[in-house]
């Protein structure tokens, strides 16, 4: 199955939806589409998910394409996923401005993601690629644990 989430930001991510039309085939796609209008053709979509739900369709996937959102990145890490990275841009109306671009590059130098800065031209082929359905090395998912809770403890949560 392959998951597709552009989180919760309230700013649309058509780009990248439009993008997994391309990724039709026989494989099952589930779409976490937010505020767009977009509807991928033959994915089963839905608005927004509770975490339980995010989680069982992190599980449940032999690969996660998402936004560089920090918490959804380190949703597929600490689940032993290798995420496909979508940034979003300034300049598309995806985001205030381009934050996500050098957190999504460092990521991808430091082995931990698949970056795609343009799905129009390279999404099908990451999901594709054989570095798609790897699972993250234990070095990732220790990663992200600890920084889940790091930011726990920053912000006065349980770790």
């Amino acid at each position: 199955m392959i998951f597709v989430t552009v989180g919760t930001n309230e700013a649309r991510f058509d780009r990248l939806l439009r993008a997994t039309e391309s990724l039709r085939g026989d494989e099952e796609i589930v779409v976490q589409h937010g505020p767009s209008d977009v509807r991928p053709a033959g994915a089963t979509c839905v608005d927004y998910l509770e975490f339980d739900a995010m989680v069982e369709h992190v599980d449940r996937s032999r690969v996660v394409v998402t936004h560089a959102g920090v918490g959804s990145i380190l949703l597929a890490l600490s689940r032993g996923r290798r995420p496909v990275v979508v940034p979003r841009r300034r300049s598309f109306g995806e985001a205030v401005d381009d934050h996500q671009v050098p957190l999504a590059r460092r990521l991808a130098e430091l082995g931990l993601v698949t970056v795609v800065e343009d799905p129009e031209r390279g999404l099908r082929e990451a999901v594709a690629g054989d570095g798609a359905s790897v699972r993250a090395e234990a070095g990732a998912t220790r990663l992200a644990d600890d920084l889940r809770h790091r930011l726990a403890l920053l912000i006065g949560g349980s770790a």
